[in-house]
């Protein structure tokens, strides 16, 4: 069972492909899959954000989950996205993710409604009680409007069960005091891609990256770099990569530029599904300058 000590390194949250006919596209997924693995990433992460998980029914879920669990071959963790806006849509799919053999699952706060402290801490709770998977907490307050303060955060690493945190509050304090209050009770990782090195250098374990889709082995050579204390090395590699992962983050419809990223690297993932935006003819050609200025195509 993976543990907090275990759940570290780079973690690709990875892009669901798909198909002109908008199916899920299984050898896109796997040739995906195969790509982070044979650059060395620590763990793999499906259906998250990156993933499109709102666009996906819950088989569809299922399928990619499954597809990713059968590429690793237990060579990574994997951890499924099961985020839900009731917790008792969040227990179905954490148990589907279970049944299917991910190693854990990672979860958004409850969206759409304003939530006190107390109903964001008893979604939690309630989930860990119901399922047997480790649980990693997905702070995201940008996405879902109802941040996890770090006093939350604490009291939920204290929960068994829960393992981690992917903190992708933009407000880089917040890791700070969570890695404070909890670094020894769960794994505190990073989920933005412009604060990877810092991140580690205040005691994050890691990050869940959409930039790993696209340039994994870079994105562990920072780690590598930071924990094995070369950290000119690796404040100047973090530096140089900046040019392609403020394209990727916050900014609307940031799918898209991972999907035409590793699509101008030869392994097409097909669109992002409606309402998301794709990219203009000015997008693209930044985006492809980010990538040439790296070697990268």
């Amino acid at each position: 069972m993976l543990t907090a000590d275990a759940l570290r390194g780079v973690i690709p949250a990875i892009v669901t492909p798909f198909t002109v006919s908008d199916a899920v596209d299984e050898p896109a997924l796997r040739r995906i899959t195969d790509h982070v693995l044979r650059n060395g990433v620590h763990g793999v992460m499906t259906t998250g954000g990156t993933g499109e998980f709102p666009h996906l029914s819950r088989e569809e879920k299922r399928i990619v989950t499954a597809i990713v669990v059968d590429e690793v071959q237990g060579r990574v963790p994997v951890i499924a996205g099961t985020a839900a806006c009731s917790t008792r849509e969040a227990i179905d799919l954490s148990e589907d993710a279970q049944a299917i053999g991910a190693d854990a699952v990672i979860v958004t706060a409850p969206y759409y409604f304003g939530l006190p402290p107390s109903s964001l801490e008893r979604h939690y709770r309630e989930l860990a009680e119901a399922v047997d998977i480790p649980i990693v907490v997905y702070n995201n307050p940008l996405y879902t409007g109802n941040n996890l303060s770090p006093a939350l955060l604490a009291r939920l690493a204290e929960v068994e069960g829960i393992i981690g945190l992917k903190q992708s509050n933009d407000n880089l304090g917040e890791l700070v005091e969570v890695v404070r209050l909890a670094r020894e009770r769960m794994s505190v990782c990073t989920g933005i891609d412009s604060q990877f090195y810092p991140a580690l250098c205040v005691g994050a374990r890691g990050i869940f990256s959409t930039a790993a889709n696209v340039m994994p082995a870079q994105m562990v050579q920072v780690y590598e770099l930071t924990v094995s204390g070369r950290h000119d090395e690796a404040r100047e590699l973090h530096l140089r990569l900046q040019v392609l992962n403020r394209l990727l983050e916050y900014d609307p419809g940031y799918v898209s530029p991972c999907k035409e990223a590793l699509a101008m690297m030869g392994m097409p993932a097909g669109r992002v599904r409606r309402p998301l935006p794709e990219l203009t003819d000015e997008e693209w050609q930044e985006l492809r300058g980010a990538l040439e200025q790296l070697g990268l195509v």
